[in-house]
């Protein structure tokens, strides 16, 4: 007799399906960057400077972010959710100081989005990015007071695994825009 398949729970399923429809919606503005980069004499235009080293801190902020969220994996697989909560809350924290600086960044940039088609995409990638870590940041508190009831933590806590699939996926989805709007400039 064979075992039946494994099947994935669905709420992991859902968010699976829902992130690959975000990973199209940052793939045609990706597009839309390279198309106008390639198009264009000289990209970024005179005068558009980002802070690199803002970047790069916001990405270690992220990082070290994802790499909370492993933590709190972690401590939930041994079965502690009790002990899952200080790795989520350095995870939320780290978080929450990624946003305090991107929105820092947009108020000393030089330019704005509506000075060059540079400085519209600029802000609609990292705007529309920023409004997804905000989501993550929503889910991973809700996850933080949620860790107490038994749907987080029943079903092979499927509801932690999807917050935890869509925060490394934004996690993601920064290390591209870090490499295209601060590294090949």
């Amino acid at each position: 007799m064979r075992p039946l398949a494994i099947r994935a729970h669905p709420i992991v399923l859902g968010v699976s399906l829902f992130l690959a429809s975000e990973l199209m919606f940052f793939a045609g503005l990706f597009a839309a960057y390279f198309d106008l980069r390639a198009g264009s004499a000289v990209w970024p235009p005179p005068g558009t400077h980002v802070n690199i080293l803002e970047g790069t801190i916001g990405t270690v902020l992220l990082a070290l972010s994802s790499g909370f969220a492993i933590g709190l994996t972690r401590a939930l697989d041994r079965g502690g959710a009790a002990a899952g909560r200080p790795w989520l809350f350095a995870g939320i924290v780290s978080a929450v100081l990624f946003v305090a600086l991107t929105v820092y960044g947009w108020s000393e940039e030089t330019f704005g989005i509506g000075s060059s088609a540079y400085g519209s995409l600029y802000y609609t990638m990292t705007g529309f990015h920023l409004l997804h870590v905000i989501a993550g940041i929503v889910l991973l508190i809700a996850l933080f007071f949620g860790l107490r009831a038994p749907a987080f933590v029943a079903d092979h806590r499927a509801g932690a695994e999807g917050i935890m699939y869509y925060w490394h996926f934004v996690f993601a989805v920064w290390l591209g825009l870090y490499a295209t709007l601060y590294l090949l400039r």
